[in-house]
């Protein structure tokens, strides 16, 4: 197995570049198409890197992928898997091209809210709404008998 290259993009300028041997490639068999070969072939793949202690990412991005990715994660090991293929190479091509994109937005740095005011319509069509409805709580009120 080969070193899995993450392409450049935000928050990894020059990409990323992720050793074989922190990689684990897992196979089972698959439940999708396949013949009579579905039961003997194992062609589900799953590939899983340990975020956490990968030599790949800086603290900043590692810190950045683990909180972006920590529903997705299993402590700190994230795990891919495809079954899409009927053969188990273009499934190991699949994971690896999910895993890369999968961190690649890992990374990209989150975007500032940037303040704004509401205008002035807003504020007057939200007056207007209050309005409305305190008329409609004011009318259900029991009428007051002298």
């Amino acid at each position: 197995m080969d070193d899995l290259e993450v392409p450049p993009g935000p928050g990894a300028p020059r990409g990323l570049t992720l050793p074989a041997t922190e990689l684990l490639e897992q196979f089972s068999r698959s439940s999708g198409p396949g013949g009579q070969g579905v039961n003997t072939a194992d062609s589900r793949v799953q590939l899983s890197i340990d975020l956490g202690t990968t030599t790949a990412l800086t603290e900043m991005q590692r810190a950045r992928v683990l909180q972006r990715l920590a529903p997705r994660l299993a402590g700190t090991v994230l795990i891919v898997s495809a079954e899409e293929h009927r053969s188990q190479r273009r499934n190991r091509a699949a994971a690896r091209i999910r895993l890369a994109e999968i961190l690649r937005e890992a990374l990209v740095p989150p975007v500032p809210r940037k303040a704004t005011r509401p205008t002035k319509g807003s504020l007057r069509r939200r007056a207007e709404a209050k309005q409305r409805r305190s008329a409609i709580k004011r009318d259900r009120r029991r009428p007051d008998h002298p």
